[in-house]
């Protein structure tokens, strides 16, 4: 699975966890996930690289879903665990 895939992949885990994505151009930085008025949104960067952003969503995921509850693909949730050291 490539690096779009994946950040298909990741995107769709946290719409279905109650996440409203948001893409936006915010310089390449990749964005980020925040709470406003109650609702968790996170800011895909249009001009990152999909890896800057699959990453980023690979950190917003065990904060919002119990990742060892749901079914993740093999290879999503590897990506998962090598990209979000400061989630767990």
């Amino acid at each position: 699975m490539n690096e779009q895939g994946i950040l298909e992949e990741l995107l769709s885990l946290l719409e279905t966890n109650d996440v409203t994505i948001r893409n936006e151009p915010l310089g390449g930085s990749g964005g980020g996930l925040c709470t406003i008025k109650g609702r968790r949104i996170l800011f895909v960067d249009t001009e990152a690289p999909s890896i800057v952003s699959a990453a980023i969503c690979a950190q917003s995921l065990p904060k919002v879903a119990d990742i060892e509850q749901i079914y993740i693909k093999p290879q999503v949730r590897q990506f998962i665990e090598d990209h979000s050291d400061q989630a767990s």
